[in-house]
């Protein structure tokens, strides 16, 4: 019976991946924030990446809308503008789809944080208006572009 299910699993399933993220460049987001994807994920929309912010740093105010987001604070601090806590190395974050938040860095330590996002990200002003978005598609894009520009051999990473 095992051997039908792997049979089975090999024909239908994806092959696993085991990424050296080493092989992946920082791709930049904006000032004093990159980006190393691991996965994108186009029929679910869901996309894992680690995110680097240099000290003093920061991801604009944002909603998420569409999933939700988890994400595994490797190194260094973070927290929101809007939040009471501090993610430190080892903390796990959970964030329900339609959360509003600024992420900060003011620490002394560049944070590099695994994020699992589902959805689309919007980006917002003072006054609520989405300016700009994001989503497994432009992830992909922007990654994409970076590759080419720099002569970077592109990992396939949707799966």
């Amino acid at each position: 019976m095992t051997n039908a299910l792997n049979e089975f699993t090999k024909m239908v399933g994806l092959p696993d991946q085991a990424i050296d993220i080493d092989d992946i460049p920082w791709v930049p987001q904006s000032d004093r924030v990159w980006f190393k994807p691991v996965r994108f994920d186009l029929a679910s929309g869901q996309w894992i990446n680690l995110l680097k912010v240099k000290p003093g740093g920061k991801v604009n105010r944002h909603r998420h809308t569409g999933g939700q987001v988890m994400a595994f604070t490797i190194q260094g601090q973070w927290h929101y503008l809007e939040r009471d806590w501090v993610a430190k190395p080892g903390t796990f974050v959970y964030e329900p789809p339609g959360d509003i938040h600024t992420l900060v860095v003011d620490g002394e330590e560049e944070m590099i944080t695994l994020f699992i996002l589902e959805g689309t990200v919007q980006y917002l002003d003072d006054q609520d208006h989405v300016f700009y978005q994001d989503d497994v598609f432009t992830k992909l894009k922007l990654y994409q572009e970076y590759c080419e520009e720099h002569n970077i051999p592109m990992r396939d990473l949707k799966y």
